[in-house]
């Protein structure tokens, strides 16, 4: 296809430039003729337009010897001419000339361009959509004829990442480039010197975390089914036995993201049982026994139970559990899960099946819609709300800090997390368990009531309480250990340490987050 329209361009150049020499050695010809009807170049040019198109209106007619030879070069060209104009045009038109034409328009506009057409990705699409009708959807590949078309606005344009930014020309917002494929950056060709374009790329992968370089975002779409699993389906006071089934990619992510944000109470004592290959996860997270009870149901802490034997031998404990969450990366094995505890056990608590798909009468989770999302994937909130309480926290303390940008990806990481608790922590001032989205007037009121509690110094230990058991957890988490004084290349920091150990000026560092709220209220 590409040579095709390579031979269109270099024919039609040719065409137009014999057809202009002709156009002038007929004017020439015919000008100085005192019988002659042709007597301009604009003459000259209507008619071989009458000529070329068969019309022939007579009205302009070429009386000399030469002039009627070019007349007749007309005539004999006009039907070659009028098959490769007609040829360009198709070809424009098939090609990707029209779109890339049609994107000269509108650099004013926000550009998504996705590297590759499928569900994911035209998910996403749809959700970006939604939220920014005025906008440029660009998927970089040709569309499939049996592709049916999708019921927002876009373009399909076979060119890579720099073709479409080179369009862009800086005008307006980056253009924004997903790569939606599993660990894509890596294979995808597409994806070299990305970071050398002025671009936002966001790439999916699963051998990271949410850890980010320079203008590449990676995002981990099990860690934002995880992330959306806990915002809609909260941890309830009442709820002291968690069973998970299934510790593949979604389970070891719903587990790690309920270490970093379930943290309700000082006092709580909450047990997570979990079924399925744990090995390398116990392996390579070896200090958890110091923020956890590992293999033991704690009444004064949260517990760890790992089992090597099938969730079916445990009859008592599916049927006391709070809850169960299915989620084994086989969703054929999870829905075969779901209809066993249906029928073979009496269930006390909520049961929650990871499905990409609805179904009525099933409490499920994660499906595309609610996975791939601006939100979820770009993180634009929630990485505003992290760079807001990383200035908080400097404003807050005596000793030298960094900024946002001078952080490393696990600092900038700890203050992301540190923003995911926020709306835990807004349920713990409002004492509502079932509040699953920040509004303005949900934050203003939480941050009105943090501000009238604190006054107590009681109450204000138990707001910092909270919030260091939550940073323990996930310094904890990437094998952090107490030390005299802070050495990242070692892992070690003084405040890992029980919260009565902690210097007053320490304590009066997990206030930070508290009033980030207060930042968030005014935002809104």
């Amino acid at each position: 296809m590409k040579r095709k329209n390579k031979i269109y361009r270099r024919l039609t150049i040719l065409l137009l430039v014999i057809y202009l020499a002709l156009l002038l050695v007929l004017y020439l010809s015919e000008h100085t003729d005192s019988q002659a009807t042709i007597r301009s170049f604009r003459d000259a040019f209507w008619y071989s337009l009458v000529t070329l198109t068969t019309v022939g209106y007579g009205d302009i007619t070429p009386v000399t010897p030469l002039g009627k030879f070019v007349g007749v070069i007309f005539l004999l060209m006009s039907a070659g001419i009028m098959m490769t104009l007609f040829g360009a045009m198709i070809s424009f038109v098939t090609s990707e000339g029209l779109p890339l034409f049609q994107l000269r328009f509108q650099r004013q506009k926000n550009w998504y361009y996705f590297a590759n057409f499928s569900i994911e990705s035209s998910t996403l699409a749809e959700n970006i959509y939604k939220e920014d009708p005025d906008t440029v959807i660009i998927f970089g590949a040709k569309r499939d004829d049996q592709t049916e078309f999708p019921n927002y606005p876009c373009l399909f344009i076979n060119a890579a990442p720099a073709r479409i930014v080179a369009h862009k020309k800086n005008i307006g917002s980056k253009c924004k480039i997903f790569l939606m494929k599993e660990n894509d950056i890596g294979s995808n060709t597409r994806a070299i010197d990305l970071h050398t374009l002025p671009v936002d790329v966001y790439a999916r992968t699963t051998n990271g975390r949410d850890l980010l370089s320079g203008n590449i975002n990676f995002f981990h779409s099990y860690d934002c089914c995880a992330r959306q699993y806990w915002h809609s389906k909260p941890l309830r006071s009442h709820e002291n036995t968690i069973v998970i089934i299934g510790f593949e990619n979604y389970g070891r992510c719903i587990l790690e993201r309920a270490i970093m944000t379930n943290i309700l109470s000082v006092d709580q004592h909450v047990a997570y049982h979990i079924f399925g290959e744990s090995r390398h996860f116990l392996a390579i997270h070896e200090h958890l026994h110091k923020a956890f009870s590992l293999n033991h149901v704690s009444d004064t802490m949260d517990s760890l139970i790992f089992y090597k034997d099938i969730w079916e031998l445990h009859h008592t404990l599916m049927e006391l559990a709070d809850r169960i969450i299915i989620c084994p990366d086989d969703e054929a094995e999870g829905w075969n899960i779901y209809w066993k505890l249906n029928s073979y056990y009496r269930l006390r608590g909520r049961m929650h099946l990871h499905s990409s798909r609805k179904a009525p009468g099933v409490s499920y989770f994660g499906t595309n819609e609610e996975i791939y999302t601006p939100d979820q994937i770009m993180r634009t909130a929630l990485n505003k709300a992290a760079i807001t309480m990383n200035e908080i926290f400097c404003r807050s303390v005596s000793y030298p800090t960094k900024t946002w940008e001078e952080l490393d990806d696990f600092h900038r990481e700890s203050k992301i997390a540190a923003a995911d608790h926020i709306l835990m922590k807004i349920r713990i001032l409002l004492k509502d368990e079932t509040i699953t989205e920040i509004s303005p007037n949900v934050v203003q009121k939480a941050y009105t009531i943090y501000n009238e509690t604190r006054k107590n110094p009681e109450t204000q230990e138990m707001y910092r309480r909270i919030d260091h058991t939550r940073w323990l957890r996930f310094y904890t988490f990437y094998n952090w250990r107490y030390g005299p004084a802070r050495n990242d290349i070692a892992r070690q920091h003084p405040m890992l340490c029980p919260y009565e150990e902690l210097t007053p000026e320490q304590k009066r560092e997990r206030d930070a987050t508290w009033e980030l709220l207060g930042s968030i209220a005014s935002e809104l």
